[in-house]
């Protein structure tokens, strides 16, 4: 794969060609690696093996750009959410919507699926973030009160918890138990751009990267930042968490991929030229690190 890689750090790179039809707006690794999704501002999701690089399947029924997807981790559903102010659950093993869903007033940014991936959690331009469950399709909360678009989002380990990062420059961490129709947030506060994504570790940290070119490790538990770790030269594109939570790997919208230590706060590794734009990376269940690359267009 003519990666420039460091030796101790297995990387793999997903790059894909040729079927798409509009700008790729977010790419998603499946739980174990071997299929990416990417959505296309062509309206259509498409499902991608990681090995043979060859295109699964491709997913339409949206009636607009598709801004985010996501797998639910067991792997069995896609999440897909649209301009046209919807949601889309589909079956991974063949191309078949289950579910469309329908609350939100404007373009739907970001999904993301509960651990146990009964609940579907999306957020928005309207700046309103609405939790699904997910064998239904039924609204069962709607959560108000960032400022402005919601557009990325992460359930705790535990599922207790929702972080929500909007453009309003905070966090959002909302309290899940609560069975009230209200239910009450706590705000992480220090970014001076957009949250562009979130992710949680296992054990409950959850790493934020933003527009202003920094990411942020936190303790929800006590609203603490743990670590500030700078060193990206554009905004911050995708986080992923190593499985023994002692790396941190950031995608930012560039050429580059960047390694920390979760302990120091040091960039341990840095990945040059191997992507067009890094859209997504993850840790496979044995430590390897995976990033998807831009695709091309045709049209």
């Amino acid at each position: 794969m003519n990666i420039r890689a460091p030796a101790k750090l297995a990387v793999g790179r997903v790059r894909f060609y040729g079927q798409h039809h509009g700008e790729v707006n977010c790419s998603a690794f499946s739980p174990d690696g071997w299929t990416l999704l990417t959505a296309s501002d062509d309206g259509c999701v498409y499902v991608w093996g990681t090995k043979s690089g060859q295109l699964l399947w491709r997913l339409a029924g949206h009636r607009g750009p598709v801004k985010s997807c996501c797998f639910s981790p067991d792997g069995r559903l896609i999440a897909s959410s649209s301009c046209d102010r919807t949601i889309r659950l589909w079956d991974v093993t063949r191309p078949k919507c289950l579910h469309v869903l329908k609350g939100h007033q404007r373009s739907v940014e970001t999904v993301s699926f509960s651990p146990d991936s009964k609940q579907l959690a999306s957020g928005g331009w309207d700046k309103r973030v609405i939790l699904w469950e997910v064998q239904s399709g039924r609204n069962v909360r709607l959560l108000v009160g960032h400022r402005d678009s919601v557009q990325s989002s992460d359930f705790s380990p535990t599922s207790d918890s929702l972080a929500t990062g909007s453009w309003d420059s905070t966090v959002h961490i909302w309290d899940l138990r609560e069975s009230t129709p209200v239910v009450s947030y706590r705000n992480l506060e220090g970014h001076t751009g957009n949250i562009s994504c979130l992710c949680y570790s296992a054990s409950g940290l959850l790493a934020s990267g933003s527009w202003d070119k920094t990411i942020r490790i936190w303790k929800p538990t006590t609203n603490s930042l743990f670590l500030q770790l700078r060193g990206h030269t554009t905004w911050v594109n995708s986080l992923a968490f190593s499985p023994d939570e002692q790396k941190l790997a950031s995608a930012g919208y560039s050429r580059m991929v960047k390694v920390w230590d979760c302990l120091t706060g040091k960039c341990v590794e840095t990945l040059k030229g191997m992507l067009d734009v890094a859209h997504a990376c993850i840790f496979t269940p044995d430590g390897k690190l995976l990033v998807s690359g831009a695709a091309d267009v045709t049209r």
